[in-house]
């Protein structure tokens, strides 16, 4: 059945018996994706380092000519996993994907963002918003099912050719670390279904009936011997990624990504700042101060950041402070770059550096973020503290917003 569109003077939708401006509700960031030069190094950097596991590679090399993916490079990308959803982070070979998704010709300064993903509660929101955005003539990439992953889905673009998911349902990979069996995939769907659909448990019975081997999937494993205690537990470097997000975009015209980000995917503006003259706008999917934030394009230069990409930087929120710290010093023994920003660019944020990948992407780490409650504000900016980032203390003071927010679900690893 499809969600009903009620009678006002403004379009509404019941989204789950909830009137709604939009035929969905996202509620959270799912994960996101870099395009990179070479996704060898990018693993030492994801996977040994930072502690991602890879959930499934896949090898685009199949889909072009083998003369061309010689002269291109890598083909092989990575799904990857800081809990047990089937992938929170991507890295892809950016000429191999470039040659096939001739998106990176028409918008260049996209081309190193694989994309934003955003979650919704159903597959019901992701058929209505498939076509509520068909049918206001928005741009689609392309929609369906992702495998692996198994996840419903349609991208719609951004204004600068940026790729956002919205989907329903991903993979979950349980306490035996094996993705789903390729045998499983079945048909790959170029739309969303027509509904009701068959549950994923059904789809998992009905394989095992038929002889599909449960663990012929991929299963990560560990880079690092387990010699760092984390929490009271083992692990292979000394903290935790518990969360993704948010995800920081430069923008050439920050009313139109506005019209994007705000108006069609609904997210909401939680504060805006002016830093050295450029307007800085923070949106949140949910009770985090923000999730996505947008720059003008001429800060980029001021920061010394990464020319010719749009990505400001990308989030990964560690289990505490005393992670943070270690996570600083033991990337930098490991040869890593550290870079500071100004604190005033992630409002919200206190203690936090920013990691720099191979190909020169800014990843943000951080331990704690504002959470917002039912009147929707976010704390006053004289109101927070202001930290020195060249000096930083023992132990922190706790406020109401420490340990709050999107927790960490099951083992560490």
């Amino acid at each position: 059945m499809n969600t009903t569109v009620l009678p006002s003077t403004q379009e509404e939708f019941l989204v789950g018996g909830v009137r709604l401006p939009r035929p969905f509700k996202i509620r959270r960031l799912g994960h996101f994706g870099v395009n990179v030069l070479d996704p060898e190094v990018s693993k030492h950097f994801y996977c040994n380092l930072l502690g991602f596991r890879i959930a499934d590679p896949l090898d685009f090399g199949p889909r072009l000519p083998a003369e061309e993916v010689a002269k291109l490079g890598p083909s092989v990308g990575y799904f990857c996993r800081h809990g047990t959803e089937h992938h929170s982070f991507v890295f892809f070979p950016r000429k191999v994907y470039g040659a096939l998704n001739k998106l990176s010709t028409e918008f260049p300064m996209a081309g190193g963002i694989n994309q934003i993903t955003w979650q919704v509660g159903s597959l019901q929101e992701v058929s209505d918003g498939f076509d509520w955005f068909s049918q206001r003539g928005k741009r689609i990439h392309r929609a369906g099912r992702d495998l692996p992953g198994s996840n419903w889905h349609f991208y719609p673009l951004d204004p600068t050719g940026h790729v956002n998911e919205l989907f329903y349902g991903i993979e979950q990979i349980g306490w035996d670390g094996y993705s789903k069996p390729k045998n499983m995939y079945g048909t790959r769907h170029v739309k969303p279904p027509m509904l009701p659909h068959k549950s994923e448990y059904s789809e998992v019975i009905e394989a095992d009936q038929s002889g599909v081997p449960m663990t012929a999937g991929w299963r990560a494993e560990e880079f690092n011997q387990e010699t760092y205690d984390v929490g009271g537990v083992l692990l292979g470097r000394p903290f935790k990624v518990h969360k993704i997000g948010p995800v920081r975009l430069f923008t050439d015209d920050m009313e139109q990504s506005l019209g994007f980000y705000r108006d069609d995917l609904g997210l909401r503006i939680t504060e805006e700042v002016i830093y050295n003259g450029h307007r800085c706008v923070f949106l949140r999917a949910n009770t985090e101060h923000h999730s996505m934030a947008l720059y003008p394009s001429a800060l980029r230069a001021e920061l010394g950041l990464r020319a010719d990409t749009n990505l400001m930087s990308f989030g990964m929120q560690l289990g505490s402070y005393s992670q943070l710290k270690d996570a600083v010093a033991y990337l930098k023994q490991h040869g890593v770059t550290i870079k500071m920003l100004p604190q005033e660019l992630s409002p919200g944020i206190d203690y936090c550096a920013y990691a720099i990948d191979p190909d020169g992407n800014a990843m943000q780490l951080y331990w704690n973020m504002e959470q917002l409650g039912w009147d929707g504000k976010p704390r006053p900016a004289a109101q927070r503290a202001r930290i020195d980032l060249d000096h930083w203390p023992e132990s922190v003071a706790g406020n109401e917003d420490a340990y709050n927010g999107e927790i960490f679900l099951g083992p560490l690893a």
